[in-house]
């Protein structure tokens, strides 16, 4: 009885293994015998941050455990400073301060 357990299990494993390396084999196999150039390579050039952004903005809000006002804050000074070309320690610092002001405040 407890084999039947472990080779389903071991079964389970070996499939999930799979349907997650071979999305990742593929581009790397394929990656040499095609040319991106043009607007696909632009598309794919800022793929990562747009992958990031999507999967960072939903916690901003969340973040401070409070009302969402203070992470929106918070984010809204760090897009601020990031956009003065700051460097990226005062981007981090000052989207904690705002984030702070604003919970302090309400």
């Amino acid at each position: 009885m407890i084999s039947y357990y472990l080779y389903r299990n071991l079964l389970v494993v070996l499939g999930m293994a799979a349907v997650t390396y071979i999305p990742r084999l593929l581009p790397m196999l394929l990656s040499g015998r095609f040319q991106v150039t043009g607007r696909l390579k632009l598309f794919f050039d800022y793929l990562p941050y747009a992958a990031l952004a999507a999967l960072t903005f939903p916690a901003v809000f969340n973040s401070t455990g409070g009302d969402y006002r203070s992470g929106a804050a918070g984010a809204l000074a760090a897009i601020l400073l990031s956009l003065l070309r700051m460097p990226i320690i005062a981007v981090v610092f000052g989207g904690i301060a705002g984030a702070l002001a604003i919970e302090l405040l309400l």
